[in-house]
């Protein structure tokens, strides 16, 4: 299957464990391809650092979404952003191949997750907050 330890966040270690070591090629193949079309260059940073940030922003941002946080819609977004196009990598990948097929699913079903978040956020900042009024006590006067 498809870098099924990609998906092993739980032996982390002082390395970044085995999520790490399957990012770092992946990581700087995203990284030659963004500076060959772009002409900007991804800074270089230690892959344990990337695997953490991920780690963070989803299990934060879920237990935040989970109770209707648009912070939590947030991180989740910025998680998908920076993770998916290093994680599913059709793009490296002639279309005739197997790989293609199940990298560009995964990054379709990524990408309608994010429109989902950013429906969400929209959604969330498009209701006006309702306006809590404070009701003074009525007092008689005699």
């Amino acid at each position: 299957m498809l870098c099924a330890h990609v998906y092993r966040f739980n032996e982390f270690g002082v390395d970044g464990g085995p999520a790490a070591k399957a990012l770092k090629p992946k990581f700087n193949v995203f990284s030659k391809t963004v500076t060959a079309h772009t002409g900007v260059e991804v800074p270089e940073f230690d892959i344990k650092v990337l695997v953490a940030a991920a780690v963070a922003f989803k299990g934060v941002g879920g237990i935040l979404f989970i109770f209707g946080s648009t912070i939590g819609a947030y991180l989740l977004a910025l998680q998908q952003v920076i993770v998916t196009p290093i994680l599913y990598d059709f793009y490296n990948y002639d279309t005739e191949k197997k790989e293609f097929g199940l990298l560009f699913s995964k990054f379709s079903q990524n990408l309608a997750l994010l429109g989902a978040l950013l429906f969400f956020i929209g959604m969330k900042n498009s209701i006006p907050r309702r306006q809590l009024k404070k009701k003074a006590p009525k007092t008689k006067t005699v």
